[in-house]
């Protein structure tokens, strides 16, 4: 029997506030809340979910694993995510890739697709 993919968790510095910032995001909530530990999730019910652990190190290079975003309307997306604290980050890209990679506070790459073609 194959394993049903429940969490990702994801390291942090503060991780109330980094779970908060993907919780705005991804307009999701925080089903649950510990100094050592913060999940957020579409609705309490829906998994996967995102876990954020504290950890003492700081990030250091570029993630070996990262989220892909598609909103309906890349630019603006990327600029609603810029104006809550990403930076755009070059992990080397081109300008003809149909995507833009951002880091959200505390550094972690991520991804803003473009509305898929249909």
């Amino acid at each position: 029997m194959p394993s049903r993919w429940e969490n990702l968790v994801i390291d942090a510095a503060d991780p109330a506030r980094l779970a908060r910032w993907w919780a705005e995001a991804l307009d999701y909530q925080i089903t649950y809340e510990r100094p050592d530990e913060v999940e957020i999730r579409r609705t309490p019910e829906e998994l996967p979910g995102l876990i954020f652990v504290p950890v003492p190190e700081a990030k250091e290079v570029k993630n070996r694993l990262h989220i892909d975003l598609r909103p309906t309307d890349q630019e603006a997306e990327v600029e609603r995510l810029v104006n809550m604290g990403a930076r755009h980050v070059d992990v080397g890209q081109s300008d003809e890739d149909g995507w833009i990679v951002l880091a959200d506070p505390e550094g972690n790459e991520f991804c803003v697709l473009r509305q898929r073609a249909d």
